[in-house]
């Protein structure tokens, strides 16, 4: 066998280990993250149903809100969250959009708004608190998400990336990442973006659990929850 057919199948015994070390980090990384969400899912079940009966109750409308979001890989996946706003949110948000040029400006810049009308009294209790997030365990059973990762977002977010787009759907989103331990709303989209990257960069368990145990002092003191 010539030099040059030993180069390449060498190259390519090198590249496929490459990719098989790549899954077998991938399919731990699911299954650490999978043992974690299926504890904290029994652990929290109580206060799950206290939550989904608050809501129910509220208004009579639905307990689960499943939006859209980007996944790993740019597929779109529903990202489960208890109900924290309006049965009519949309037509709420359209009125305010069409008649406030401040609250224009301040959702075209971030997709948020700090007065938001479309949410109810139950729903800001649960943002304020990250309570409405406690679905996502669900997402992370489903491999669509991982306890830590880049905030999930909406497609038409995808613009505020850039080519840095590429980077968020390299990973899963995570329920809670650089962004959530850092202001969270206090942080303008320009540096959220940059944590973002910063993290894919620099992913690691060891990152990982060092983020999980900033989160919860983070949750506790509402540390930029709007």
């Amino acid at each position: 066998m010539s030099q040059t057919k030993v180069f390449q199948t060498d190259l390519a015994a090198v590249g496929q280990s490459s990719r098989s070390r790549k899954l077998e980090e991938r399919d731990l990384e699911y299954f650490l993250n999978a043992l974690l969400a299926a504890g904290a899912l029994l652990f929290l079940a109580p206060l799950m149903i206290v939550i989904s009966l608050m809501v129910f109750l509220h208004d009579g409308g639905p307990i689960f809100f499943a939006h859209r979001r980007v996944g790993r890989g740019g597929r779109s996946f529903p990202c489960l969250k208890f109900r924290s706003m309006a049965t009519d949110a949309e037509a709420r948000l359209e009125k305010l959009l069409a008649t406030d040029p401040e609250a224009q400006q301040e959702w075209a810049a971030s997709h948020k708004l700090r007065a938001d009308p479309r949410i109810t009294r139950i729903g800001d209790f649960l943002r304020r608190s990250s309570l409405d997030e406690l679905p996502q365990l669900i997402n992370v059973l489903r491999g669509e998400m991982s306890l830590v990762g880049p905030r999930p977002v909406v497609h038409a977010e995808s613009a505020h990336y850039g080519h840095w787009f590429e980077s968020y759907c390299s990973v899963r989103p995570g329920i809670t990442g650089l962004w959530q331990v850092s202001g969270r709303s206090d942080v303008c989209y320009r540096r959220r973006v940059a944590l973002d990257v910063l993290y894919v960069r620099r992913k690691s368990l060891a990152m990982d659990f060092g983020i999980l145990v900033q989160t919860v002092p983070a949750v506790l003191l509402h540390r930029g929850s709007c």
